[in-house]
């Protein structure tokens, strides 16, 4: 059952992409009830975001969201098949989930640019750190299988 551990985290980060897809809606909601659109706002995608330029940090951290957290939602699956999802990955897990909702956070809210990458560096180096620790199991299960083999 400790392979399942590294589901909890994972859950969060769903519902985080599920929290940005939220407040992204309200605030295109508010501004379009504050500032109504006219159809040559809708034309084409650059006069789109242009209309939502001023409300669109949480669309900007939701497409975030599937940029290197795909990376991790791909890791997942992998790590349950072939049975490395273990202590430490689950631990990763918790570590990368964390760091990225605080950059959400620094995101959403206009935190200062600087906290924002950092916690985007943080949150990146830990998911390599967790692909390179299912690198070196795959290698090492691929070196016993030779040696069984063999």
């Amino acid at each position: 059952m400790i392979l399942l551990n590294i589901i909890w985290p994972t859950f969060l980060l769903v519902g985080l992409a599920f929290v940005m897809f939220g407040l992204m809606v309200r605030a295109r909601l508010g501004h379009m009830k504050a500032t109504p659109p006219s159809a040559s706002d809708f034309t084409d995608g650059t006069t789109a975001r242009a209309y939502f330029a001023s409300v669109d940090l949480p669309a900007n951290n939701l497409a975030n969201m599937f940029e290197m957290p795909v990376l991790y939602f791909v890791l997942v699956p992998l790590l349950l098949f072939t049975g490395q999802a273990g202590v430490a990955q689950a631990l990763l897990a918790w570590i990368y989930v964390l760091t990225r909702i605080l950059h959400s956070h620094a995101h959403v809210r206009r935190l200062a640019v600087p906290t924002r990458f950092r916690l985007y560096l943080v949150s990146n180096a830990v998911l390599a750190a967790m692909w390179i620790g299912f690198f070196m199991d795959m290698l090492a299960a691929a070196h016993a299988y030779r040696a069984l083999a063999g």
